[in-house]
C-alpha cells in the first residue's frame, strides 16, 4: 500500500495540528482546543482519517474532528458550510475503506453515510461535539452528511 500524505490545500490550522499528531505517534493533537467564532474555547476530540483519492488513488490524511457511536466513530462532512463536498467525503463515496487513527490507536473502518432517523440522532450528537455544524448548516443548501466509521477486523 502506497504511503499515505497530508491531503493538498488544508488550512495552515488544520495542516499544523495534523503534524503534531503524526510527529507524536498520537499522544499529542487527539484532543485539540480551539476559540470558534463566537464559541467560548473548546477541547475537541480529533482523529486522522486516510482516504484513497477517487482520481488519483493516492492515501490522504485528513485531521477531523469527532464522536462516538458504539464501536464506531462519526464524522462530519460540513467543509464549513461550503456549497460543496469535501473531498475527503467525495473520496469515501469512491471507496469506503478507510484507516483512521485516534490518538495512539490506528484501526481500518468502514465509512457510511448516516440517513433518516440515523442522521437526524447523530447530527444532535454531532452539535454537542461542534456546535458550530449548526451555522454550517445554515451557510448552505446541501444537508451536510454525518459518516459513521465502523471498525473492521
Amino acid at each position: 500500500m502506497t504511503e499515505a500524505k497530508l491531503a493538498p490545500n488544508l488550512p495552515d490550522w488544520m495542516r499544523d495540528h495534523a503534524q503534531r499528531y503524526l510527529s507524536s505517534g498520537g499522544t499529542e493533537g487527539h484532543l485539540y482546543r480551539i476559540t470558534p467564532p463566537g464559541h467560548p474555547e473548546m477541547t475537541v476530540p480529533s482523529l486522522l482519517l486516510t482516504t484513497t483519492g477517487r482520481t488519483s488513488g493516492q492515501r490522504f490524511i485528513f485531521p477531523l474532528f469527532y464522536g462516538r457511536e458504539g464501536d464506531g466513530y462519526i464524522i462530519v462532512a460540513s467543509k464549513g458550510g461550503a456549497p460543496e463536498h469535501p473531498g475527503w467525503y467525495r473520496n469515501i463515496l469512491a471507496d469506503p475503506e478507510v484507516e483512521i487513527q485516534v490518538g495512539t490507536a490506528r484501526l481500518r473502518a468502514r465509512a457510511r453515510t448516516a440517513a433518516g432517523e440515523e442522521r437526524a440522532r447523530l447530527w444532535q450528537r454531532a452539535l454537542e461535539f461542534w456546535p458550530p455544524y449548526a451555522e454550517y448548516q445554515q451557510k448552505t443548501e446541501r444537508e451536510i452528511p454525518v459518516v459513521v466509521l465502523d471498525p473492521v477486523t
